[in-house]
């Protein structure tokens, strides 16, 4: 019996998978514990109407993503700190300074955790720092610490 499970489960499936299931463990297992329904017509348009709609969001967000980064590559954040000699910084600038920075001076909002920074910056200059924005698509930020 073909069905569509509706939660994943371990050595069986994925969410929104359909699959070949015995007619004993599809009927006194899956079905009275909500886990599949079966796999008619009127479930399958259902499943498809689901993937065309998630595949949507993705390329909106994916869109969006890429606006982002192109708007990124222009905006140079600046970063005022506390020096001492040879242009070091007292502390460090981490990827929550520059997200705070952008936020206050572009009013762009980003997760920190997108700010692809391998080690917090601590000299001053201009840097340009990777942005995980989604999938595929990364973008550069300008900082410049002062």
């Amino acid at each position: 019996m073909k069905v569509i499970l509706l939660d994943n489960i371990k050595g069986v499936g994925k969410k929104d998978e359909v699959i070949n299931a015995s007619d004993g463990y599809a009927r006194n297992f899956l079905f009275p514990k909500k886990l599949a329904v079966e796999a008619n017509s009127e479930n399958m348009a259902k499943l498809k109407a689901k993937e065309n709609s998630s595949m949507y969001k993705k390329s909106v967000e994916k869109e969006d993503a890429q606006k982002l980064a192109e708007t990124l590559k222009s905006i140079l954040v600046k970063i005022s700190v506390k020096t001492g000699e040879n242009g070091k910084i007292f502390g460090s600038i981490t990827s929550k300074e520059i997200v705070d920075s952008l936020k206050e001076q572009h009013k762009i909002e980003l997760d920190k955790k997108k700010i692809d920074l391998k080690d917090p910056i601590k000299t001053v200059g201009t840097f340009s720092v990777p942005v995980k924005l989604y999938e595929g698509v990364i973008g550069t930020l300008r900082v410049q610490i002062i």
